[in-house]
Parts: C-alpha cells; sequence; structure tokens
C-alpha cells in the first residue's frame, strides 16, 4: 500500500508539472522563442558577411561587392558600396545581439544557440552565391578566373559546408545552450562582434599608404591643393577617378575631410576597404 501511494503521489506530481509546462506554452510563449532563433540565426548571417567582406574584399582582394555591376567602374563606388555592406552586416550584428540579450534577461530558455550561429554562417555562404553570384551576378568570388564557377562552387563547400554540417550534427545530438547560464558566451558574442566591426574600419598595420578618395566635381589643381595641405605625399594616383595612393602622417587624415575627400582609409570609416586595394 505504501509504494502505490508513493507511486500514486510521483505521478500526480508529473501530471501537474506537465500541465504547468503546457499552460506556460502559450501562443505568445512560442512565437517569443520563434522570435529569439530567429535573433540568433541572425546574427549568424551577420558574421558570416562581415567573415566574406573582411576576407574577400580587404584581405585576398578578390572582388568589390558590385565588380560585375555595368557602368561600376568608378572606384569611388566600388569602394562607397563596400562600405554600405559592412554597415548593413553591422547593423544586422546590432539587432541580433540585442535580440539575444532581451532574451537572456527576460529568462527565456535558447536552445542550440551554436546550432543557429552556425546555420545563420552558413546561410550567409548560400544566399550569396546563389543570390548574388547567379541569379544577379553582381560579382564572383574570383572575377579574375575564366571559370568563375569552380571558385564559387569550391568557396560554398569549404567556407558554407562546414558550419551547416556542423549545426546539423550537433541538432541531432540535441545539445542546448540556455542563455540564462550562458552571459559569458553572449559578452564574447558582443566583443566579438565589435571588434570585427572596428577591424575592418582599419587599413592594415604595415602599410605605409594610404588610399584618399575625393567626391565627384574637384579638379585635379584642388586635389593636389588638399593633399598638400595636409601634408601629404602622392605615391599614384587616378585623377580621373579622384583616387589618390599617399604617405600620410598618423592623425591627419582627418583634415582631407575639410578638403573634399569622400573617404580616407584608415581613418575609422566604413571605407576601410580602400586600403587594401590593389592601386599604385
Amino acid at each position: 500500500m505504501l509504494q502505490k501511494s508513493r507511486l500514486a503521489g510521483a505521478t500526480r506530481a508529473l501530471f501537474l508539472r506537465l500541465e504547468k509546462e503546457v499552460a506556460l506554452r502559450d501562443p505568445e510563449t512560442i512565437m517569443a522563442e520563434r522570435s529569439d532563433k530567429g535573433y540568433a540565426m541572425l546574427l549568424g548571417f551577420a558574421l558570416g558577411g562581415f567573415f566574406d567582406g573582411i576576407m574577400l574584399h580587404q584581405v585576398l582582394q578578390w572582388h568589390h561587392l558590385l565588380s560585375l555591376v555595368p557602368g561600376m567602374n568608378d572606384l569611388r563606388t566600388q569602394i562607397l558600396w563596400d562600405g554600405l555592406f559592412h554597415i548593413l552586416m553591422y547593423v544586422l550584428a546590432v539587432i541580433g545581439l540585442a535580440g539575444l540579450w532581451r532574451a537572456g534577461r527576460g529568462g527565456i530558455d535558447r536552445r542550440q544557440l551554436t546550432v543557429l550561429l552556425l546555420l545563420g554562417f552558413g546561410m550567409w555562404q548560400v544566399v550569396d552565391v546563389v543570390l548574388f553570384h547567379w541569379i544577379l551576378e553582381i560579382h564572383r568570388i574570383r572575377v579574375d578566373r575564366p571559370e568563375p564557377l569552380l571558385w564559387d562552387v569550391g568557396w560554398l563547400v569549404v567556407v558554407g559546408g562546414p558550419p551547416l554540417l556542423t549545426a546539423w550534427l550537433l541538432g541531432r545530438r540535441h545539445r542546448a545552450i540556455s542563455l540564462r547560464n550562458a552571459p559569458p558566451l553572449l559578452l564574447a558574442l558582443t566583443i566579438g562582434t565589435a571588434a570585427a566591426g572596428a577591424w575592418a574600419l582599419q587599413g592594415p598595420s604595415d602599410q605605409r599608404f594610404t588610399t584618399v578618395v575625393f567626391a565627384g566635381g574637384l579638379s585635379e589643381a584642388q586635389m593636389m591643393g588638399a593633399l598638400a595641405a595636409s601634408g601629404a605625399a602622392v605615391a599614384g594616383s587616378a585623377p580621373d577617378q579622384g583616387v589618390y595612393v599617399v604617405a600620410l602622417d598618423e592623425g591627419s587624415g582627418w583634415e582631407l575631410y575639410h578638403h573634399g575627400a569622400l573617404f580616407v582609409a584608415g581613418s575609422g570609416t566604413p571605407a576601410g576597404c580602400s586600403a587594401w586595394s590593389g592601386i599604385a
């Protein structure tokens, strides 16, 4: 009798617990959880865009965002759109981080955070290759190769495949991470995202020269006068495009903005891509 009583009590407690959990999962709660998953994937998506922009536009210098768009031969336009792309990725990352921090403060259990970040990162690679390379055709992984399709597929397999495969494997094992117990992880993601954005705005540390892009409408004499006023020594130029490669003292780049400069590489503007340009 005692064992039956204990069993009945345990069963009653289990049913009460299940009833409470079911009651808590109202439609609003379910929608909130789906929204939080979207924030995690959005952050991973933005980090994938950051990775591509830094590696392909700056470090490897394989293409600009609009490399294959007809009529977009002006380097000023290419640099501008690269910078706008980085700003967009930064905004998406901030939105994702803000949503995740809100979920953490609200005590919402965030399962498979790592899986969702990896999915978002891998999804960016798929969207980039399929939409921007093959459908819109605004650039390719390598625009200077006779068989760009091989490079597209190779990048998708090497860079997009591993995070998607890892996410699938982790998802099968039902591993979960709760934001309530992972403030160090969120803090690391926040710092890492901010650092990636700040690094993208800077030029390479071993680069003696700085790329300056002037706004349209200035004459060559006006641009040369602006460079002389800031103490810049010209090493290379494309006056018809308003682009100059100069040796410039650290911190003096801001002066050029007062003389009609559109972007000065490494001065903390979204045009940090231009510091990695091959113009010389």
